[in-house]
């Protein structure tokens, strides 16, 4: 069995030595480990995996949380391989990200189980029939707002989805879902954020003759579009490209992008803190 262990706690002598002991000392193996040290806030964050090949996990959490994590003072999280984590993927009319995420799905490029889709509009239908996935219709507006949020998370809650993934989901997610899943939703857009927000940030980029177009990923907080971020990527553009091309190329950087993100999010190669991620490699 892999076990990976995420930690972060006031920096200090001895950790990386006490926390590999630890893993010897339980007959495990360990195949990989990166640190990284917040000099300014004076934090340490490590990433551990390693094989057993026989664990008690609740003896190994007890017995890790007694003597290392109070003594460390340290937040922790542990996961296995042995279950993949379940992905809901929330979407509007744009298929592009969707058919990306689904395809690195069928391929077995991302570990993940995807339960259902869900999205305020019937459009996309056809998409979760090729791959045999269930497709909700909760429509969204001011007048059904809470009825519908309520029946997120009645489906959430239904499937015991891990996390979330906005697809181009092109509504506000509520408080009341951010809440259920902190550092749990991903979401994507054009990194044009905030000179060129608004329906149409490819023609204003164009209009304003930018020379790069780019795409964020990032976990959503109750801040619009502040969240904590994943990944980002930029293309080159010039005046020989047309709207058209501008679409083209952001399209394609918001995929790549936006699975990059996930996969980061599925390895738990991520730690939010401060409202910033340490990515590990």
């Amino acid at each position: 069995m892999k076990i990976i262990i995420l930690i972060n706690c006031p920096d200090q002598k001895g950790i990386i030595s006490s926390v590999t002991g630890f893993i010897h000392a339980h007959k495990g193996n360990i195949v990989y480990l990166d640190q990284h040290v917040d000099k300014t806030a004076n934090v340490f964050f490590m990433r551990l995996e390693s094989d057993f090949e026989t664990v008690d996990l609740a003896v190994l959490q007890k017995n890790f949380e007694s003597q290392l994590a109070r003594k460390y003072k340290m937040q922790w999280s542990l996961h296995t391989d042995s279950k993949r984590p379940k992905m809901a993927l929330f979407v509007s009319k744009y298929n592009h990200c969707l058919y990306d995420l689904l395809s690195r799905f069928h391929s077995g490029e991302l570990p993940v189980e995807i339960p259902f889709i869900l999205s305020n509009h019937p459009d996309l239908k056809y998409v979760a029939d090729q791959f045999d996935i269930p497709y909700y219709h909760v429509p969204l507006s001011k007048e059904n707002r809470d009825a519908s949020e309520n029946r997120q998370v009645e489906l959430l809650r239904k499937y015991q989805v891990d996390f979330i993934v906005l697809a181009r989901y092109m509504q506000i997610v509520s408080p009341k879902l951010i809440n259920l899943y902190p550092d749990k939703i991903i979401n994507i857009h054009h990194s044009f954020l905030p000179a060129f927000a608004g329906a149409k940030p490819y023609h204003a980029a164009f209009e304003r003759g930018v020379k790069i177009i780019g795409a964020t990923s990032h976990y959503v907080t109750e801040e619009l579009d502040a969240g904590p971020i994943i990944e980002q990527d930029v293309t080159p553009v010039s005046h020989m490209h047309s709207i058209s091309d501008f679409i083209s190329k952001g399209r394609d950087l918001e995929k790549i992008v936006l699975s990059k993100a996930v996969k980061l999010h599925v390895l738990r190669k991520t730690m939010v803190y401060n409202n910033k991620t340490v990515i590990f490699s």
